[in-house]
Protein backbone atom coordinates (compact mmCIF):
# COMPACT_ATOMS: atom_id res chain seq x y z
CA UNK A 1 0.00 0.00 0.00
CA UNK A 2 1.96 3.40 -0.71
CA UNK A 3 1.74 6.32 1.75
CA UNK A 4 -0.29 8.79 2.32
CA UNK A 5 1.64 12.39 1.06
CA UNK A 6 -0.03 15.74 0.88
CA UNK A 7 0.06 15.73 -3.08
CA UNK A 8 -1.93 12.08 -3.27
CA UNK A 9 -4.16 13.52 -0.92
CA UNK A 10 -4.40 16.34 -3.22
CA UNK A 11 -5.05 14.33 -6.20
CA UNK A 12 -7.36 12.36 -4.71
CA UNK A 13 -9.27 15.78 -3.09
CA UNK A 14 -9.31 17.20 -6.79
CA UNK A 15 -10.80 14.21 -8.28
CA UNK A 16 -13.23 13.95 -5.95
CA UNK A 17 -14.68 17.41 -6.89
CA UNK A 18 -14.87 16.86 -10.97
CA UNK A 19 -17.87 15.61 -12.45
CA UNK A 20 -17.79 12.45 -14.16
CA UNK A 21 -13.98 11.67 -16.08
CA UNK A 22 -11.27 13.26 -16.07
CA UNK A 23 -7.79 13.57 -18.12
CA UNK A 24 -4.99 13.57 -15.85
CA UNK A 25 -4.29 17.22 -17.50
CA UNK A 26 -7.60 18.63 -16.71
CA UNK A 27 -6.91 17.10 -13.21
CA UNK A 28 -3.52 18.87 -13.45
CA UNK A 29 -5.14 22.17 -14.75
CA UNK A 30 -7.38 22.37 -12.26
CA UNK A 31 -5.02 21.92 -8.88
CA UNK A 32 -3.27 24.59 -10.76
CA UNK A 33 -5.99 26.79 -10.32
CA UNK A 34 -6.44 26.59 -6.71
CA UNK A 35 -2.75 27.35 -6.30
CA UNK A 36 -0.72 23.61 -6.34
CA UNK A 37 2.35 23.60 -7.97
CA UNK A 38 2.21 19.56 -7.97
CA UNK A 39 3.50 18.60 -11.25
CA UNK A 40 1.52 16.38 -14.41
CA UNK A 41 4.08 13.74 -13.86
CA UNK A 42 3.14 13.47 -10.17
CA UNK A 43 -0.26 13.75 -10.95
CA UNK A 44 -0.09 10.72 -13.57
CA UNK A 45 1.55 8.51 -11.50
CA UNK A 46 -0.90 9.53 -8.18
CA UNK A 47 -3.58 8.28 -10.50
CA UNK A 48 -2.26 5.49 -11.33
CA UNK A 49 -1.65 4.29 -7.53
CA UNK A 50 -5.48 5.40 -7.04
CA UNK A 51 -6.47 3.11 -9.55
CA UNK A 52 -4.70 0.56 -8.22
CA UNK A 53 -5.82 0.71 -5.08
CA UNK A 54 -9.62 0.72 -6.67
CA UNK A 55 -10.07 4.52 -5.19
CA UNK A 56 -10.64 5.79 -8.81
CA UNK A 57 -11.56 4.62 -12.35
CA UNK A 58 -9.86 4.85 -15.61
CA UNK A 59 -11.33 3.83 -18.75
CA UNK A 60 -9.93 5.25 -22.10
CA UNK A 61 -12.33 7.46 -23.88
CA UNK A 62 -10.67 7.59 -27.97
CA UNK A 63 -7.06 7.29 -27.79
CA UNK A 64 -6.76 9.06 -23.79
CA UNK A 65 -6.91 7.42 -20.21
CA UNK A 66 -9.69 9.38 -17.97
CA UNK A 67 -10.37 8.92 -14.43
CA UNK A 68 -12.75 9.51 -11.43
CA UNK A 69 -13.31 8.99 -8.03
CA UNK A 70 -15.32 5.75 -7.61
CA UNK A 71 -16.59 3.35 -4.79
CA UNK A 72 -14.12 0.67 -4.25
CA UNK A 73 -15.27 -2.74 -5.18
CA UNK A 74 -15.65 -4.10 -8.82
CA UNK A 75 -18.27 -2.91 -11.42
CA UNK A 76 -18.68 -1.77 -14.84
CA UNK A 77 -19.63 1.72 -16.53
CA UNK A 78 -22.14 2.50 -18.96
CA UNK A 79 -20.96 5.95 -20.70
CA UNK A 80 -22.79 7.99 -22.75
CA UNK A 81 -20.32 9.12 -26.33
CA UNK A 82 -21.49 12.36 -26.31
CA UNK A 83 -21.48 14.12 -23.12
CA UNK A 84 -19.79 11.59 -20.84
CA UNK A 85 -21.86 10.91 -18.07
CA UNK A 86 -20.95 7.27 -16.66
CA UNK A 87 -23.47 5.32 -14.60
CA UNK A 88 -21.82 2.75 -12.51
CA UNK A 89 -23.56 -0.52 -13.61
CA UNK A 90 -24.03 -4.25 -11.66
CA UNK A 91 -23.87 -6.86 -14.54
CA UNK A 92 -24.23 -10.30 -13.33
CA UNK A 93 -24.17 -11.54 -17.22
CA UNK A 94 -20.86 -10.87 -17.72
CA UNK A 95 -19.66 -12.01 -14.07
CA UNK A 96 -21.27 -15.46 -15.25
CA UNK A 97 -20.26 -14.90 -18.95
CA UNK A 98 -16.21 -14.48 -17.92
CA UNK A 99 -16.21 -17.31 -15.43
CA UNK A 100 -17.80 -19.66 -17.91
CA UNK A 101 -15.28 -18.51 -20.90
CA UNK A 102 -12.36 -19.51 -18.08
CA UNK A 103 -13.51 -22.31 -17.63
CA UNK A 104 -14.02 -23.16 -20.73
CA UNK A 105 -10.26 -22.73 -21.69
CA UNK A 106 -9.37 -24.10 -17.75
CA UNK A 107 -7.80 -20.66 -16.64
CA UNK A 108 -9.33 -19.88 -12.81
CA UNK A 109 -10.03 -16.57 -11.18
CA UNK A 110 -10.73 -14.68 -14.32
CA UNK A 111 -10.66 -10.92 -14.25
CA UNK A 112 -11.76 -8.38 -16.75
CA UNK A 113 -13.13 -5.08 -17.35
CA UNK A 114 -15.98 -3.94 -19.04
CA UNK A 115 -17.60 -0.48 -20.11
CA UNK A 116 -20.56 0.04 -22.19
CA UNK A 117 -20.50 2.96 -24.74
CA UNK A 118 -23.59 4.28 -25.94
CA UNK A 119 -25.94 7.85 -26.24
CA UNK A 120 -27.61 8.70 -23.31
CA UNK A 121 -31.29 9.87 -23.49
CA UNK A 122 -30.56 13.47 -22.78
CA UNK A 123 -28.03 13.85 -25.94
CA UNK A 124 -30.53 10.89 -28.25
CA UNK A 125 -33.01 13.99 -27.37
CA UNK A 126 -30.41 16.51 -28.65
CA UNK A 127 -29.44 14.92 -31.67
CA UNK A 128 -32.71 14.03 -33.12
CA UNK A 129 -34.22 17.87 -31.95
CA UNK A 130 -36.72 16.98 -29.45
Amino acid sequence: MKRNTKQRDDVREALKTQDGFVSAQELHQALKNEGSSIGLATVYRTLTALVDSSEADSLTRGSETVYRACDPGHHHHLVCRECGITIEIAAKAIESWATEVAAEYGFSTPEHLVDVFGVCPACQKTSTGN
